[in-house]
């Protein structure tokens, strides 16, 4: 502690230069609306033609899904044999709801689903009537780094699995840099469905995914379980979009090394789990047995992260304990977000209650520039709940974090157009956020 209390001094002491150079936008960028014309966050209201063709079993071989059709999603396939599956602009596949169905891209094989701004790949419930989890989604299994022991399967993760698939859901190994594919404008809708066998679901599952793999503008709506989750590897994700999952918006394990830019968690109290591991960003190194300690642990960066509560009263839902926390930190784990917003939590930072509070562990955890809106206190720890001296901490002008009490309305530039919504801030944001600053402490 002695060791902190002189590290936050010297922040002091050096922070009027810090504070005079110039900031990095913060949270969403882009010169234009990149969330305009291919996002659809109402998806409730759409229709889509009848299935025409069905999927089902073992893809062994290259195949192409077409525009002209709408594709029906059956059971648990998977693409083995180092089969690449491409995908069209514009097509449109359906996942089963009676079989929850599943895609899995498997170990060596690929997948190459390049969506356009005004034409996206859309997979989606084939329900009348849509909800959360109404289909298992997606699966991409590589063979890059993991800190687990032995060999890895992901067969625990899906809804339902049969023996003879279990060899399928292999993932890991040392080739940090294969190349899974690409996935560019992609919606997936009402996925991460439960079953009775399965211990967690995920909308998207990214194990082992080696960097040369590009996942960008994807957005992942109405999740039953996690929206998106990377187990180990290497891989950058870049304008990823989560709107209203139930459980985790961004899942990070077992290892990965991963990069997350420029991206979007939007979350509703009543449609969020209040219980649990629900949250916008879950970092750890591991959720339970199985791990090879003498490997490293998880390394995440997080960079221009817009992170919010959508919700009428703030107030009633964090008293209701229907708003958590924001993020999660488990130990042994690196985290580090910059040049951020954070908006209308109970918390913004919970860690792990075994993570000591020391000059290692705060080096290790960084919040730099980050705009904290519509708080109380921000950091805390499971083993003290709040802590002060952490609060302090982030809150030295050093990191140039800033703390403010401004409605969404005023903060972003656009957020009326259900179909186009603009999550940039106001060119005016300092104005905005002068008007109704807290003091730090």
């Amino acid at each position: 502690m002695k060791n902190f209390i002189k590290i936050l001094i010297l922040l002091v002491v050096f922070s009027t230069n810090v504070i005079a150079q110039q900031e990095q936008q913060r949270g969403l960028v882009g010169s234009d609306n990149w969330l305009e014309l291919w996002t659809e966050f109402t998806p409730e209201t759409l229709e889509y033609n009848e299935n025409t063709e069905i999927i089902a079993g073992n893809i062994t071989e290259d195949i192409t899904l077409y525009k002209a059709h709408t594709y029906l999603l059956v059971g648990n396939v998977f693409v083995t044999n180092n089969a690449i599956l491409s995908i069209e602009p514009g097509t449109v596949i359906k996942g089963d709801f009676e079989s929850k169905a599943t895609l899995t891209i498997t170990k060596g094989a690929g997948i190459i689903a390049e969506g356009t701004i005004t034409d996206p790949i859309v997979f989606t419930s084939n329900k009348s009537v849509k909800k959360a989890g109404d289909w298992g989604g997606i699966v991409i299994l590589g063979d890059g780094f993991t800190n687990k022991s032995g060999e890895s399967f992901a067969a625990s993760l899906y809804p339902e699995i049969e023996a003879y698939d279990y060899n399928h859901t292999k993932y890991g190994g040392e080739s940090l840099k294969r190349n899974s594919g690409y996935l560019s404008y992609v919606r997936v809708e009402y996925a991460g469905g439960k079953a009775i066998k399965s211990n967690e679901t995920n909308a998207l599952l990214l194990a082992g995914v080696g960097a040369e793999t590009t996942i960008n503008n994807i957005m992942v709506s109405y999740s039953e379980g996690n929206s998106i989750t990377v187990i180990g590897g290497e891989v950058n994700l870049d304008k990823m979009i989560s709107f209203r999952a139930k459980n985790i918006d961004f899942n990070f394990d077992y290892g990965t090394k991963s990069q997350i830019n420029n991206s979007l968690a939007l979350r509703s109290p009543y449609v969020s789990y209040a219980f649990g591991d629900s949250k916008c960003i879950r970092v750890a190194s591991y959720i339970n047995e199985g791990v090879d300690f003498s490997k490293d642990g998880t390394e995440v960066v997080a960079t221009n992260m817009t992170l919010l509560t959508d919700t009428d009263d703030l107030n009633y839902a964090i008293n209701s304990g229907l708003v958590r926390e924001s993020i999660y930190v488990g130990e042994n784990t690196s985290f580090k977000i910059e040049s951020s917003v954070i908006s209308g939590f109970a918390k913004a930072l919970l860690l792990n209650e075994n993570i000591a509070i020391n000059d290692v562990n705060l080096s290790r955890i960084q919040f730099k520039n980050v705009l904290f809106n519509n708080f109380g206190e921000h950091v805390f720890s499971e083993k003290n709940n709040y802590n002060k001296d952490l609060e302090n901490w982030y809150a030295n002008p050093y990191f140039s974090n800033t703390y403010s009490k401004t409605s969404h309305s005023l903060l972003f530039k656009g957020l009326n157009n259900s179909r186009n919504r603009d999550y940039r801030l106001r060119v005016d944001e300092k104005v905005v956020m002068n008007n109704n600053l807290r003091s730090t402490k």
